[in-house]
């Protein structure tokens, strides 16, 4: 049976820290069934992780029930770069930059996302084509003071940090594309309800409904700290291997572990709750709880048998010490002459600089070996385990052997 206008606002809010309203959610949804939902990303960069998949994930359950969804691409605005949570300029990006950033986005989205029901479009396809009296009639609808009433915009307003005028050009064309679209609902995460609220006035101005706006949570990274971003080295790529997802979920502080249940592996309340106090009152061990946690956020992107042998992995080499069963295969070159040529060769280190640090942090061993020397010369004779930390391993055969 088809769930009623209210039921489904009940479940399409769920989760979200900000609606922008429940009652005019379930009035549209009352008035037009199916809703034009929309979900901005700009490709600045070239992977997506599970921060993204707590917005993808509502995005889904949208789809489930009957909407259309849309993937917005940002190829546009990504050139004049978000300034959300910036304390400094974006740089905006090139076209070729956004090209080759853009090539695996959709693929990404489709662990989370049944592609064959979005559809993608392209800020691009509207923006490029305004012209400069386009803009400044968008422009003159928005007041530097409600710019400078963004949090980001006054802080830097407020300490002497410079704001290019472009900056605020950002939040004019996202609002822009919702009426272009024609929004119903815009999804996102929390930073960018301002740039919603205003898409809503822009739509009102243009003789539209104003969209309804469902943020999410930011989801913190690894280190439970700050929100979750490669550039942070904190992050857990959708596409990244099983066994790395389980190990760096393995890294959670424990603390963690309730919001990780909640918003990543979308446990409900009483779920979560147990979870809770089970690591509370030390009914529960963190370490148990952990590998069941992981194992479950691993199992929506690999299956359950991935998850199971990450599991089984992760067991093995970390908690026993145990050399992985299967690992890959590299032959050594003669030109290699110290443990950091071993090391770029073999995708551990971008450079001898890296490979170096690699050493002095005591994260790299030789069949299990610490090596603590950064000049450490490479000579070995026959096949060799090369590690760092407690998930990357390469088998190094010698040159004189592969022969």
């Amino acid at each position: 049976m088809p769930l009623t206008p209210r039921e489904q606002a009940h479940v399409l809010t769920a989760g979200c820290d900000h609606v922008e309203t429940v009652a005019e959610l379930e009035d549209r949804i009352a008035k037009k069934n199916h809703l034009t939902v929309k979900f901005g990303i700009d490709p600045t960069g070239s992977f997506l992780h599970l921060g993204h998949a707590v917005v993808l994930h509502k995005m889904q359950q949208f789809v489930e029930l009957g909407h259309r969804v849309i993937l917005l691409i940002g190829d546009f605005t990504a050139k004049i770069g978000d300034p959300t949570g910036r304390n400094d300029t974006r740089p905006p990006l090139t076209d070729e930059m956004i090209a080759a950033n853009m090539r695996d986005y959709t693929a990404q989205a489709g662990t989370v996302l049944d592609l064959e029901r979005i559809e993608v479009m392209h800020n691009s396809t509207w923006l490029a084509p305004l012209s400069l009296a386009d803009l400044i009639g968008l422009m003159g609808r928005t007041t530097v003071a409600q710019m400078l009433s963004r949090n980001d915009f006054s802080n830097r307003h407020a300490t002497g940090v410079p704001i290019s005028l472009h900056e605020f050009l950002y939040p004019i064309a996202q609002a822009y594309d919702s009426v272009a679209m024609e929004a119903d609902v815009e999804l996102g995460g929390s930073d960018q309800l301002f740039n919603f609220l205003l898409a809503r006035e822009y739509q009102h101005a243009a003789g539209q409904p104003r969209q309804i706006c469902l943020t999410t949570p930011i989801l913190e990274g690894t280190d439970g700290v700050v929100r979750m971003g490669k550039s942070k080295g904190n992050f857990i790529g959708l596409t990244e291997p099983a066994s790395e997802q389980f190990g760096k979920l393995m890294s959670l502080p424990d603390a963690m572990l309730p919001r990780y249940a909640e918003l990543v592996a979308f446990r409900d309340a009483a779920a979560i709750a147990t979870l809770a106090a089970g690591l509370a009152d030390g009914s529960l061990h963190p370490m148990t709880a952990k590998k069941d946690l992981a194992a479950e956020i691993v199992a929506r992107y690999h299956g359950p048998a991935e998850a199971t042998a990450a599991r089984e992995r992760f067991e093995a080499t970390v908690q026993r010490g145990e050399l992985p069963a299967e690992m890959p295969e590299i032959v050594a070159a003669e030109s290699w002459r110290s443990i950091g040529d071993a090391l770029v060769a073999s995708g551990f280190a971008v450079s001898k600089r890296e490979a170096e640090r690699l050493v002095a942090g005591n994260g790299v061993k030789l069949d299990g070996s610490v090596v603590v020397d950064p000049r450490h010369p490479w000579s070995i004779s026959a096949p060799t385990v090369l590690s760092v930390g407690t998930r990357r391993f390469v088998r190094v055969v010698p040159h004189s052997t592969s022969n």
